[in-house]
């Protein structure tokens, strides 16, 4: 059966499930794996185990966002946000939290 995840998301997901793998830390799943400077990454749906490659100021992030913070992640993923933000501010992962508070994605 053909997979229509990417070579490489394969091998992210690969990556983060070995221990000490670069995806997790202290046994916690990243839900973020930031690309080209913040305008990419890929979004791991830890309820489905998919991988999905999405622009971060797209509607498709935002409702990714939205489904695994209805699932009980959005602390976690907000706390990606922030950490991302501190490690690269020219990569404007605070404005794609704005972007997704703005949107209401982390209420409720």
């Amino acid at each position: 059966m053909a997979s229509n995840t990417s070579k490489t998301a394969r091998a992210s997901v690969r990556a983060g499930q070995g221990s000490g793998g670069a995806l997790s830390v202290l046994g916690e799943y990243k839900y973020l794996i930031p690309l080209a400077d913040g305008r990419f990454a890929y979004v791991r749906n830890l309820t489905n185990g998919k991988t999905a490659h999405l622009k971060t100021d797209s509607e498709a992030f935002v409702e990714e966002i939205r489904v695994l913070t209805g699932a009980g992640h959005g602390a976690k993923i907000r706390a990606e946000l922030v950490t991302l933000h501190e490690k690269n501010p020219e990569h404007g992962w605070a404005a794609t939290e704005k972007r997704l508070v703005d949107a209401g994605v982390f209420e409720g």
